[in-house]
């Protein structure tokens, strides 16, 4: 199969995804949609490079988690004091205003807040937890060993628990 029919078929595929994804990484409406073609363009530019030794999903969230992370960090560096690490995120102060939205739209507006104020790898590693990916595959994707991408997001999730609960955490 050739680039352009391997592209047509993951952005079928994954179109959402990768939009939920663009969306996780960047806040900014106009900077989300030039990350999307970001995304898009970098996706059609890998497949010539691509040779079957992985999943097609996990080949697109590689290239595009690869690419929203190197768009954090290019935005990171125009603004360093804008990502957080997980210790720094715990203790920050939550400056988001949330008046008039549904509480669904606003509990999932604020982990979002929480979850763009990560550094990329961090970020990475919860996005794609929250895609639904088992630790293989993030490991694969990030180059995380499986047992580090578990014990990561346990600590991630933790935080962001603690965080979102006003510093009161729930077992599930």
């Amino acid at each position: 199969m050739g680039q352009d029919e391997l592209y047509e078929q993951a952005s079928k595929a994954y179109d959402t995804a990768l939009a939920r994804l663009a969306h996780a990484y960047e806040a900014d409406p106009e900077k989300r949609r030039d990350l999307l073609q970001e995304i898009h363009l970098a996706l059609w530019r890998s497949f010539d490079r691509f040779e079957d030794r992985c999943s097609l999903r996990t080949w697109v969230y590689r290239v595009a988690h690869n690419t929203a992370a190197s768009h954090v960090i290019r935005e990171r560096r125009a603004k360093p004091q804008s990502l957080l690490s997980l210790e720094d995120l715990e203790t920050a102060p939550d400056a988001t205003n949330h008046a008039g939205k549904t509480e669904h739209h606003l509990a999932l507006e604020r982990l979002m807040d929480l979850i763009h104020r990560l550094k990329p790898l961090d970020r990475q590693l919860m996005l794609l937890y929250l895609e639904e990916m088992d630790s293989a595959s993030i490991a694969e994707i990030t180059g995380v060993s499986p047992g580090n991408v578990r014990i990561q997001i346990h600590r991630i999730k933790a935080v962001l628990a603690r965080r979102f609960h006003g510093g009161t955490t729930y077992a599930r």
